[in-house]
């Protein structure tokens, strides 16, 4: 699995047609499913964000401040399990965003981002330290992409994001290298979302796709199994697919996606982030349906 999971990665890192990364919405909100389909597991995720951009000065520095919460629910279906399935639904995850972005000359922009929030099942009557979670990110971006004086559209992004709630509990590589090499093509290579994608028109747009996605939570008053404590639910997928988007008023867009799993894993984890049970890894499909508002 292990051995697996590195070739799909590294694929990915090298040859996807990846999706472009989004660090740039004022909102958005989308719901995900992944049907039961090799298996009785499935899960659907009401997803909502919010960020308010602030001007500082003239030399076009911002803060940002938002919001992003998540609502996940699980299914088992009729599997036995070694564990009280109840205690495994309604996860809420909650992220507070902090954000500021700056030009350091005419050609690169800085921007971080702190993240801390809340992840877990809530089933104990309080909050504890467990439950608290912390993200960030540090990127520089070279932006062309509106350059009248550049051949080809173009922007870079290069940076490291760490998250302890997006499935993926350690440090990723933020890379983004956006080029529209024809009128009707772009490409967008990186990590952790790629894309390779056709402009129908102004307002319409297909991308093939692919991604590292998920989420980690931690579990209170979960049961033992045998003999020992879970402390975190944590799924990781990598996805490949296709995604339709219609713009509309400027800012506005619509999208559609439904992607392939290329891997899942759905694990049980103790506070070292160890495997004490496997729920499921098999294949299967997701689909994603939302609206985001862009700068």
């Amino acid at each position: 699995m292990q051995r697996t999971k590195g070739f799909i990665f590294t694929g990915i890192f090298f040859l996807s047609y990846f999706c472009q990364a989004q660090l740039a919405d004022l909102a958005r909100l989308d719901y995900t499913i992944l049907p039961a389909t090799d298996s009785d597991f499935e899960f659907n995720r009401t997803r909502a964000s919010f960020n308010y951009p602030i001007k500082l000065n003239d030399k076009q520095a911002y803060l940002f401040l938002g919001l992003d919460y998540s609502n996940i629910n699980i299914t088992f279906g009729d599997n036995e399990v070694p564990f009280d399935k109840e205690e495994l639904n309604g996860f809420q995850l909650i992220d507070l965003n902090i954000g500021y972005t700056f030009k350091i000359n005419k050609k690169w922009r800085f921007g971080a981002r702190f993240t801390p929030g809340v992840s877990s099942n809530l089933r104990a009557s309080d909050l504890d330290t467990d439950d608290v979670v912390f993200s960030g990110d540090v990127v520089f971006i070279n932006d062309k992409k509106n350059d009248p004086s550049a051949r080809k559209p173009n922007r870079l992004i290069l940076g490291v994001s760490y998250s302890q709630n997006r499935g993926f509990p350690f440090p990723l590589p933020f890379i983004s290298y956006y080029r529209k090499f024809t009128e009707k093509f772009s490409y967008n290579l990186g990590v952790p979302k790629s894309n390779f994608q056709y402009h129908i028109s102004d307002a319409h747009r297909l991308k093939l796709y692919a991604q590292l996605d998920g989420f980690t939570s931690n579990i209170q008053q979960g049961t033992l199994i045998t003999g020992e404590q879970p402390e975190r639910f944590n799924m990781s997928l990598i996805l490949s697919g296709l995604q339709y988007e219609f713009h509309f008023k400027e800012h506005f867009e619509f999208y559609l996606r439904s992607a392939y799993i290329l891997d899942r894993s759905v694990q049980l984890l103790d506070s070292g982030n160890n495997e004490i049970f496997e729920i499921d890894n098999s294949n299967g499909f997701s689909l994603r349906t939302g609206l985001r508002i862009k700068i």
